[in-house]
C-alpha cells in the first residue's frame, strides 16, 4: 500500500501539472500524506500504544496542513486562472480509483485495527471518494470548457481532508484517554 500510494501521488502530481488541474494536484498531496500514514502505521505496528497514538496524531495534523495547502492552490488558480484538461483528469482518477479500491480491500482484511490502521482506512476511503469527484469534474471540464469543476473538487478534497484529519485526531485522543485509564 505504501508503494502504491507513493506511485499514485507521483502520477497525480505529474498529471496535475501537465493537465493544469488543482483537483489532481490536491489528490497528489493527499496520496503523499497517505504514503506517510502507511509508513507511520508500519513503524507503529512494532511499537507500543503511546507511539501508535502519537503516529496517528501526527498523521491527522499532517492531513490538516495538506488541506490548507490545497486551499491555497485552489485560491491561486481561482485568482490567476487555469485551464484543466478534462480527459487527463478522468484518466488519472480512474487509475487511482482502482489503486485506492485495492488498498481499501487490503486494509479490510486486517484483523487488528488499531488507531493507525483506522487512520489509514480513513485516508484510503477519502481518496476513493475524491477519485469519483475528479472523474465527474473532468467530464464537466471537458463538456463546459470551464475550470470551476476542477476548483470545486480541489476545495471538496481539502474539506474531506479536514474532516479526515479531525476524525483521526479525535480517534487518537480517545485512544490516549483509554490508555491513560488503563495505566491507573
Amino acid at each position: 500500500m505504501l508503494l502504491l500510494n507513493a506511485v499514485i501521488a507521483i502520477g497525480f502530481f505529474a498529471t496535475g501539472l501537465l493537465g493544469d488541474s488543482s483537483a489532481l494536484i490536491a489528490n497528489g498531496v493527499d496520496n503523499l500524506s497517505d504514503t506517510a500514514v502507511y509508513a507511520f502505521s508500519l513503524i507503529a505496528l512494532s511499537r507500543g500504544q503511546t507511539w501508535k497514538t502519537r503516529a496517528a496524531s501526527a498523521s491527522g495534523v499532517m492531513l490538516l496542513i495538506f488541506a490548507g495547502g490545497i486551499l491555497l492552490d485552489v485560491g491561486r488558480r481561482y485568482i490567476q486562472g487555469s485551464e484543466p484538461i478534462g480527459p487527463t483528469m478522468m484518466m488519472m482518477s480512474a487509475v487511482a480509483a482502482v489503486v485506492n479500491y485495492v488498498c481499501l480491500r487490503m486494509l479490510q482484511r486486517l484483523k487488528q485495527k488499531d488507531v493507525n490502521l483506522r487512520a489509514a482506512t480513513t485516508f484510503s476511503f477519502n481518496d476513493f471518494i475524491s477519485n469519483g469527484g475528479i472523474l465527474i469534474a473532468g467530464a464537466l471540464v471537458l463538456w463546459l470548457g470551464a475550470n470551476w469543476p476542477d476548483l470545486l473538487v480541489g476545495v471538496a478534497t481539502a474539506l474531506i481532508a479536514v474532516k479526515g484529519g479531525m476524525e483521526i485526531l479525535r480517534d487518537a485522543r480517545a485512544e490516549e484517554k483509554i490508555s491513560a485509564e488503563k495505566m491507573r
